[in-house]
């Protein structure tokens, strides 16, 4: 008979997710450092890495991101999920190949729309026009429409998906606005693609940034196939849910004791913290699911949970509470300094009011 698992409860999985997001207490780290520890910080709204980072980072400096952003530091790139994500160029290489299957299948359903293109050669086309100068998807389907009889728009993401791009600066440069302009990736790092196809290496810098992780959280992080075997071959250790459910671990990730106090932390749209696993309800109460998942909002984490939602304007900063904080006194304080470290020229008030 096998030995029990432990059993890990939900407060222990959030604590153990905070210390790993760097959500419990700032990291003493590089920027550079932090996103690649990560694996990669959420951009599909380019202003979000920028937030999610003051909360990781201690002493974040925005102009620092920016910097590294302008001179391809740090790259913008579909990459995890098929969306924008920030990472390093290492990463950015090394990601492509082990995601290019779940861009396919995402460009899928677009594709079939293309009735009797060449795929492959639209995408020739594309990469070839690309070398010239960096476009947007509108822009680069546009000229594609001149020699394919089809929408621009359709013409575009069948380029985007299959092959490795990144978006050129000033997109997702803080203080700055541009349009999401495409250029060849290796190309632009004047370096080639990863090779070497390691699951397994990804999977374990997964388990560190968000384990304690099921089979089916890891899947839907990394969109990669085959994770069953991954697992299988890999030497992790292992604890129960309270639903009975296996996680998988890294044997020295880190397990904070569940009554660790966590404190508020205001995040960015999309942070991966909140969509890093298929369960998400060790950081996301079901009934509060509905406000948050998949919405452009920006999310705040009272003692480790989404709280309620956050955004700025000329009169300071709003919180929506979903319900009563217990130390309103906390988050005031927070969004103050956020607001002063970010946005200097707002006013430093900070109002919490209901969620509609």
């Amino acid at each position: 008979m096998s030995e029990a698992l432990p059993v890990l409860g939900q407060r222990a999985l959030n604590r153990a997710l905070l210390e790993r997001q760097l959500l419990l207490r700032r990291a003493e780290m590089s920027v550079a450092d932090a996103v690649a520890h990560l694996v990669a910080v959420q951009a599909q709204v380019p202003g979000a890495p920028y937030l999610g980072l003051w909360s990781r980072v201690a002493g974040f400096d925005p102009a620092e991101l920016g910097k590294l952003v302008a001179d391809y530091s740090l790259i913008r790139a579909v990459t995890l999920r098929a969306t924008i994500h920030l990472t390093t160029p290492d990463d950015s290489l090394m990601l492509y190949p082990l995601v290019r299957a779940l861009h396919h299948r995402v460009f899928g359903p677009v594709g079939k729309e293309l009735v009797g293109v060449d795929v492959d050669e639209v995408v020739e086309a594309g990469l070839a026009l690309l070398k010239d100068q960096p476009m947007t998807t509108t822009e680069l389907g546009t000229l594609l429409a001149e020699r394919w009889d089809n929408k621009p728009s359709q013409l575009g993401l069948a380029v985007q998906y299959h092959a490795p791009l990144l978006q050129v600066p000033p997109r997702g440069v803080w203080g700055s606005t541009g349009k999401a302009r495409l250029a060849l990736l290796p190309e632009t790092l004047g370096r080639p693609l990863g090779t070497s196809l390691d699951a397994d290496e990804l999977v374990l810098r997964y388990l560190r940034a968000f384990g304690p992780a099921t089979t089916s959280d890891v899947r839907t992080f990394t969109g990669v196939g085959g994770i069953r075997d991954v697992v299988k071959r890999l030497d992790l250790r292992r604890f129960a849910d309270e639903k009975g459910r296996t996680l998988l671990d890294v044997h020295d990730g880190p397990l904070p004791d569940p009554e660790t106090p966590a404190p508020p932390r205001f995040l960015g749209e999309f942070d991966n913290a909140l969509l890093g696993h298929d369960d998400r309800t060790r950081i996301l109460p079901t009934q509060h699911r509905s406000k948050v998942l998949l919405l452009p909002v920006r999310p705040l984490l009272v003692d480790g949970m989404a709280a309620g939602l956050w955004s700025t304007g000329p009169d300071g900063m709003l919180v929506r509470a979903f319900e009563p904080f217990a130390d309103p006194d906390a988050v005031v304080s927070e969004g103050e300094r956020m607001l002063a470290a970010l946005w200097p020229e707002l006013p430093a008030r900070v109002r919490i009011e209901p969620h509609p």
